[in-house]
This record gives C-alpha cells, structure tokens and sequence, in this order.
C-alpha cells in the first residue's frame, strides 16, 4: 500500500491577518485581535506583536505590560468564518477530503489526486498561492504521510512557507525532534519526559512500550506510535462537534449569587449558536472559575434534546444552585455549553422553533 500524500494547511496568524486586510496603516505595528478589558485573553497576534512575546491565549493585560504600544482590534468571528468559507472552497478543488480543525487550519488528503501536478509539494503550493491571490492572506503547509507529520511540518518554516517530510525521512527526521513537538504534549507532560532523560522523539523511540504505558496510562500507546512516525487517523470531511459554549471573563470577581445575573445573557449567546450552527443538544454544562483559577463544572444529560432558550436558561440556573455556595468563594469566569447532540432532531426543530 502506497503511503498517503496528507498536507496540512495552517492560516499565517489568521485574525490579525484579516483585520490587516482593511488596516493597511498598522502592517508595521505590533496589532493584537482581543477584547481591550484587563481580563481579556489574545485570539490572535501578528507576526510583529510576536516579536515582543504575545501570543494567543495571553492575557490582555500582560500583553499591555510586555508591548504597551500594542494596537488593539476587537474580534470579528463573522468575518473570519467568511474568509474560511472561501479557503476551504478553495481546497475543493483539489480533493474533497478535507478534515476542518479551526477556521484557520485543515488536513488534506491528496492521494488520490487527479489533476495536472505529480507531486503533493506542488499541489500544497499552487493552494498557497490561490489563496493569497484570492484572500491577500499567506498560508503555510506541511506535506507527510500522515496527519501527526504534516501538522508538524506545517510549522516548519512559518509564516508563508512549506516544509515536505518524505517516508524515507521520517527516520531521521524524528530523531532530533524536541518532545515538546508532539501535537498534545503540554509543558506538564515535557516536563515529565525530560525528568525521564527523554527530551527527543529519538530518545522516546527506544523506550519499550510497557515503561510508557507505566508512566503515562492510555497516553502511552500514542507516544510509542507518535515516537515511530506512525499515525493512522484518516483525513475525515465531516467531524461531529463535541461541544460548543460560551463564556464572560468578568472585570471584577463576583459572588455566586451575582455571577449567575450572568446567566440570561450567557443562555442567550449559546442558543444564538445554537441555531446558527443548526444543534441541539441534550447535556447542559455549566463551568465557573474562581479567583484562584479553580475551575468547578456542573452538567446534566436530558433525554431529549433542548428545544429553546427558556430551558436552556431554567437548566442554567438549577446547575448554578448545585455549585458550593461559600460566601467567601468569589468568581472570575462563568461559561455554559452544550453536547451531545441529536444529529438526527436538530434541522426539523430549529425549523419549527423559527415558526413558533
């Protein structure tokens, strides 16, 4: 069986990009896509805004300490989803199979291909070129064999670059590979690798598999086939959401009796969602985090899916009534989400809920 030809294409710091697009002033200044309240966290930062040490997930207000002179845009996500829906038409016109992972990032399968270019490099580069033709946004790609390599190499040479991984090199390619590399390893698990003496993909090649599976449970089976090059996971069009939810990072912590005021408009957004998205969902999740950054959930599974807001919000509200009610607990964050969903259910009563 011949080895699959899966490129990974992955935006060039997407949102900040696309505010660019219409903001040709700040292209030489440090511009950071995020709310502009202290607790705030960054979606995105130029390549510039980088140079000072910001990054997406960030805090707004540690960002303002390290790039004071930072240009703040808020985020826009109708816009971005626009600008995916044209990259990804794009894709579609080399393979349809095409796995979205975020509005700016996806895996391609080409092996298949049929067209005029014999190698997947020159496929991956005639798509980076058409999307900078017809966005004015630059993409980089990573071509392997399998998804695990083509995430990776697509990092290889950002922004605006493409890096191949051929079978014959995964080898070598491997062996020199920091284990901070690998596609979830956080640093609490490559801290762990490294108290082991294991600080390359190399060095965890030569480990046996049962001393992985000792250290790291189920997790050790992915790291021994991770650490050999080899993945499995097929390119798949049409992934199933897990969950979708909605969140406010308050300015000033509150108690559990004044976070929940927050529940109407939180039960509001996610419906919203809901129904854009065109999913109802059957588990309500409710999460707070308090002041020192203890997350607490609470969730419970309907036998039918939830059909409107008001019940959205009345299950809101008896999950914030099973939360530790402390009077000395005060809380910076509340989120409230929805899964499981009815794959089946979800089109006909969105239809009949518009009509109602």
């Amino acid at each position: 069986m011949l080895p699959r030809k899966i490129i990974h294409i992955d935006m060039d710091a997407f949102y900040a990009s696309v505010e660019l697009l219409n903001r040709p002033d700040l292209k030489d200044k440090p511009v950071v896509v995020a709310g502009s309240r202290s607790r705030s966290v960054i979606c995105a930062a130029s390549y510039i805004a980088r140079q000072y040490g910001l990054h997406s997930a960030m805090s707004v207000a540690k960002a303002k300490i390290l790039c004071p002179q930072a240009v703040y845009i808020p985020p826009d996500f109708n816009k971005y989803r626009k600008f995916s829906a044209q990259i990804h038409s794009i894709f579609s016109r080399y393979t349809q199979l095409i796995e979205p992972v975020a509005l700016d990032e996806a895996y391609l399968d080409v092996t298949n291909y049929n067209g005029a270019l014999i190698y997947a490099r020159d496929i991956a580069r005639e798509i980076r070129q058409t999307i900078q033709a017809e966005t004015g946004l630059t993409a980089s790609a990573g071509i392997a064999p399998n998804k695990f390599l083509a995430k990776i190499a697509s990092d290889w040479h950002k922004p605006n670059g493409q890096f191949v991984i051929a079978p014959s090199q995964v080898t070598q390619f491997l062996q020199q590979l920091p284990v901070g590399k690998i596609p979830g390893v956080g640093k609490v698990t490559e801290q762990k690798l490294h108290a082991l003496g294991w600080h390359t993909v190399g060095d965890l090649s030569q480990v046996q598999l049962p001393i992985l599976i000792h250290y790291f449970g189920r997790w050790g089976y992915r790291l021994f086939e991770l650490a050999h090059g080899r993945d499995d996971r097929e390119v798949i069009p049409s992934r199933i959401r897990q969950q979708i939810s909605t969140e406010i990072t308050l300015e000033e912590n509150k108690n559990l009796s004044n976070i929940a005021t927050h529940l109407p408009e939180l039960a509001q957004s996610l419906y919203l969602i809901m129904q854009q998205k065109q999913l109802l969902g059957k588990c309500i999740t409710l999460k707070l985090k308090n002041s020192h950054f203890q997350t607490y959930t609470r969730s419970q599974t309907f036998s039918s899916p939830i059909p409107n807001k008001e019940i959205l919000l009345a299950s809101a509200i008896k999950l914030i009534n099973r939360m530790p009610d402390d009077s000395n607990q005060q809380y910076r964050l509340i989120g409230l989400g929805i899964s499981h969903f009815d794959q089946h259910a979800n089109q006909t009563e969105l239809l009949f809920e518009k009509l109602q």
